[in-house]
C-alpha cells in the first residue's frame, strides 16, 4: 500500500493544503477567468449578446487553452513556476488593459523592450501596485504554499498526457459544437483574442521573440547607393541644414492649426510654418511609427523585420555626403542610426530644462544654436522629442506653460477628471508648438546656414474616449485620435532663396490626404538628393522647386 503522507503544517501551526497538479491548475485557471479577464469578458459578451450558451462554451474553449498551456510547461517542479509566471503576467497586463484600454500584443512588448526607466516608472502607480498585490502576488503566494501531491514519474507522466488530450478534447469540442458561429467571431473580432490574459501577452512575447531573432540575422540591403547632390545644393553658397523635430505622441485632432477648439499651436502659425492638416501614421506606437517614417517602406509594406533589412533615409543622405546628427531625448533612434549613429540629451539637473531629472524638449534649443553656428557642411539633423508622452503629461511642460487648467499632476487617471487630463495634453502640444517656433527663431537669426525644418509627430493618442488612454493600438481598429497626427514645413528665407522653393506651392497641398509615406522622399527633395530610391510622388517639393540638373 503507498503511503499517505502526512499533513505539513507551519510554523504558526496552519496546515499546509495538499491538491493534486491539474487541481491547482484548474483553480488557477478559474482565478485569471474570474479576476484578470474584464475587457475579455465584455468583448466576448458583445460577440454573444442573445445567448449565455455560446457565450459560456466560447469562454470554456479559452480556459481549456489555458489549461493546455500550464500543463504542456508544467510537468512536476515546473508547475509551481509556471503558475506563478501566469498568475503575475496576468495581473500586471490587465491593469493596463482594463484601466487603459492597451492591447498587450508583439509591438507592445517591443515597446515595453525598447522604453527606459524614466518612460516606464510613470506607469507604475500606487492603484497599480494595489492591483499586482491583490491578483498577483498574494494568488502566487498561495499558489507556492499549497502542497502537490506526489506521485510516481510514471504516474505524473500519465497525469501529464491526460490533461494535454482532455484539454484539446474540450477546446476542440467546444468551438466545434458551433463552428460557424466560433469562427466568424475568431475571424472578426480578433480584439477579443487579443484581450486574453494570460495568453495574449505570451503569444505577443513569443511572435516579438522570434521576430527579434530573424531580424537579428538579415543582411542589410544597401538603398541609394546612386545617391548625390543636385545642382542646387551643390550651388548654394552656404551649407544647408534640415532640421527634423520627430514629435511624440502629438495627435491632430488636438493641434490648433486643425481647427481644434483649443489654440494650442500660436506660435508656430504666427511664425508661418505651412500646416498638412490629414497625415496618418504608420503605426500607433514609437516602435513602429519612428522605424517606418525613416523608411522608404510604406505603411502597406512597412514590417519590422522589412526595416532591419535594408538601409533608411539616414542612410541615403550620407551616401549623398550629407553629414548626419540624432540627437534623442526619448526612447532611443529604434536602430534607425545603427549605421549613421546616434546620440542622446545629457540630463543636467542644472539645467533649468533637465530639473525634474528629465529634460523637456528645452534641451534642444541650445544644442540646435551650438549645431547652427559650427556647421561647416550639409547637414540633417534629427531631434526625437519627448514631446506629449504619457501618462505623466505634467512633466513635459514648464510652470509658465499651465495655460489650460485645472491640470492633471499625476501619471494615475484614476485620480484626474477626463477634463483634467485634457488640459495636460493640451499644454504638451502648446510647449511643443512653442519650443518649434523658437527652433525657426533660432534658424532665422544665424546667417552661418540656410536652413528648413520638418516637424512630424510618431503617433496620435487617446485620452479617455471609448475608454481608451495612451496609445498602441493595433492599427487595424486603432481610432483615428492614434493615427492623425500634425506636421508642419518651415523654411528660413535664405534656404528658400538658395534652394528655389515655392512655399506657397507647398502651402497648396496643405489639406491633401498625406501619411507618413511622404517624410523620406520629402526630406531628400528639401536636401535636393537625386536617387532612384526617391519617389517624386511621394515628394511634397516635386513640382515646387526646380528641377536640379
Amino acid at each position: 500500500m503507498t503511503a499517505i503522507p502526512a499533513p505539513v503544517t507551519t510554523r504558526l501551526g496552519f496546515p499546509r493544503p495538499m491538491l493534486s497538479g491539474p487541481v491547482l491548475t484548474l483553480l488557477v485557471t478559474l482565478f485569471l477567468l474570474a479576476f484578470d479577464n474584464a475587457t475579455f469578458w465584455g468583448r466576448a459578451a458583445a460577440a454573444f449578446p442573445h445567448s449565455a450558451l455560446q457565450l459560456g462554451v466560447f469562454v470554456a474553449a479559452f480556459a481549456a487553452l489555458t489549461v493546455f498551456v500550464a500543463s504542456l510547461f508544467g510537468f512536476r517542479w515546473l508547475l509551481k513556476p509556471v503558475l506563478v509566471a501566469l498568475l503575475l503576467i496576468g495581473s500586471s497586463a490587465s491593469w493596463y488593459q482594463d484601466q487603459l484600454g492597451a492591447t498587450i500584443d508583439r509591438e507592445m512588448i517591443r515597446n515595453v523592450m525598447q522604453t527606459t526607466f524614466a518612460e516606464a516608472h510613470h506607469l507604475i502607480t500606487l492603484p497599480f501596485v494595489e492591483h499586482i498585490v491583490l491578483t498577483g502576488i498574494l494568488p502566487a503566494a498561495l499558489v507556492l504554499w499549497v502542497r502537490v501531491r506526489p506521485a510516481s514519474l510514471l504516474r505524473d507522466l500519465g497525469t501529464w498526457a491526460g490533461m494535454l488530450i482532455l484539454s484539446v478534447a474540450v477546446l476542440a469540442g467546444s468551438l466545434l459544437s458551433d463552428f460557424k458561429a466560433y469562427s466568424a467571431v475568431i475571424r472578426e473580432h480578433r480584439d477579443i483574442q487579443a484581450a486574453f490574459m494570460p495568453l495574449a501577452p505570451l503569444a505577443g512575447a513569443w511572435r516579438y521573440a522570434k521576430q527579434e531573432l530573424q531580424s537579428g540575422n538579415q543582411v542589410v540591403a544597401s538603398l541609394g547607393l546612386d545617391a548625390h547632390k543636385g545642382a542646387r545644393i551643390m550651388a548654394a553658397a552656404k551649407p544647408v541644414v534640415t532640421v527634423i523635430f520627430a514629435g511624440e505622441t502629438a495627435r491632430a485632432q488636438n493641434w490648433g492649426a486643425n481647427g481644434y477648439e483649443r489654440m494650442t499651436s500660436p506660435e508656430t502659425m504666427a511664425a508661418g510654418m505651412i500646416n498638412f492638416s490629414d497625415v496618418e501614421s504608420c503605426g500607433t506606437a514609437t516602435a513602429v511609427s519612428l522605424p517606418c517614417m525613416f523608411s522608404n517602406l510604406t505603411e502597406d509594406d512597412y514590417s519590422h523585420s522589412a526595416f532591419r533589412g535594408r538601409e533608411n533615409l539616414l542612410d541615403v543622405l550620407s551616401h549623398a555626403g550629407v553629414k548626419i546628427e540624432w540627437i534623442d531625448n526619448n526612447t532611443g533612434d529604434q536602430s534607425i542610426g545603427a549605421r549613421t549613429g546616434a546620440g542622446r540629451i545629457k540630463v543636467d539637473p542644472a539645467d533649468p530644462a533637465c530639473a525634474e531629472g528629465e529634460c523637456t524638449d528645452a534641451a534642444f534649443l541650445p544644442i540646435l544654436r551650438e549645431k547652427l553656428a559650427s556647421a561647416t557642411e550639409d547637414t540633417v539633423l534629427v531631434f526625437h522629442m519627448i514631446g506629449s508622452h504619457g501618462p505623466a503629461y505634467f512633466l513635459r511642460y514648464p510652470e509658465e506653460f499651465r495655460r489650460f487648467t485645472p491640470d492633471c499632476r499625476t501619471a494615475d487617471f484614476n485620480s484626474c477628471t477626463p477634463e483634467e487630463i485634457r488640459n495636460a495634453y493640451d499644454n504638451t502640444l502648446l510647449y511643443s508648438d512653442h519650443i518649434l517656433a523658437e527652433a525657426s527663431r533660432i534658424m532665422a537669426e544665424q546667417d552661418k546656414v540656410d536652413s528648413a525644418m520638418l516637424f512630424l509627430s510618431d503617433h496620435g493618442e487617446s485620452l479617455g474616449e471609448s475608454g481608451l488612454y495612451l496609445h498602441g493600438a493595433p492599427r487595424l481598429f486603432a481610432p483615428e485620435t492614434q493615427y492623425k497626427v500634425p506636421m508642419e514645413i518651415w523654411m528660413s528665407e535664405g534656404y528658400k532663396a538658395a534652394m528655389g522653393v515655392d512655399t506657397a506651392c507647398l502651402a497648396a497641398k496643405s489639406d491633401a490626404p498625406l501619411s507618413q509615406d511622404y517624410m523620406f522622399h520629402t526630406v531628400l527633395g528639401m536636401m535636393d538628393i537625386e536617387t532612384e530610391a526617391r519617389d517624386g510622388s511621394l515628394d511634397l517639393t516635386a513640382g515646387c522647386a526646380p528641377v536640379s540638373g
